[in-house]
């Protein structure tokens, strides 16, 4: 990603945000897997976060649309939205959440069904997971109710 893309995702974004009428600052960082970060500061972030982060999922879809129209990258790339490191947060808490239920699961040998969430926390959990040899993890439903089955390893 060039530096030219990058001040342009960022002059979109900030053109984004004031038409819709919040104030917020933002920063933009890019990473080597094609991925731009746009991280917002705001004084009330739960109206653009939602219940259970569905409208800051929502807003990265629609931003996300609209900066691949209007940046011309050499190939594709990614939006990660995070507002006042909610998603950072939320990593933190879910990573937590795992290792204790996975340590449950092993203790009982009995399965645990995680709480619906959405497809990105689910992907944190599984990677929490992965490296541990004594569980192993599985999505399984259908949205909005799919979840994470945590099982002892056979």
């Amino acid at each position: 990603m060039t530096q030219i893309n990058l001040e342009k995702i960022k002059e979109v974004s900030k053109a984004f945000f004031a038409k819709a009428d919040f104030e917020a600052e933002i920063e933009i960082t890019s990473s080597q897997d094609s991925t731009v970060s746009i991280n917002l500061k705001m004084d009330e972030p739960q109206i653009l976060i939602g219940e259970r982060g569905q409208t800051l999922a929502e807003t990265q879809h629609l931003l996300r649309a609209i900066l691949r129209k209007q940046v011309a990258a050499d190939g594709p790339f990614y939006i990660n939205l995070d507002i006042n490191d909610y998603k950072k947060k939320k990593a933190e808490y879910l990573k937590e959440m795992a290792k204790e239920a996975a340590d449950e699961v092993v203790l009982t040998k009995k399965e645990k069904h995680l709480p619906p969430m959405p497809a990105f926390e689910r992907r944190v959990v599984h990677l929490a997971l992965a490296s541990r040899g004594d569980v192993v993890t599985e999505s399984v439903g259908l949205e909005p109710e799919r979840h994470i089955v945590i099982r002892s390893y056979p």
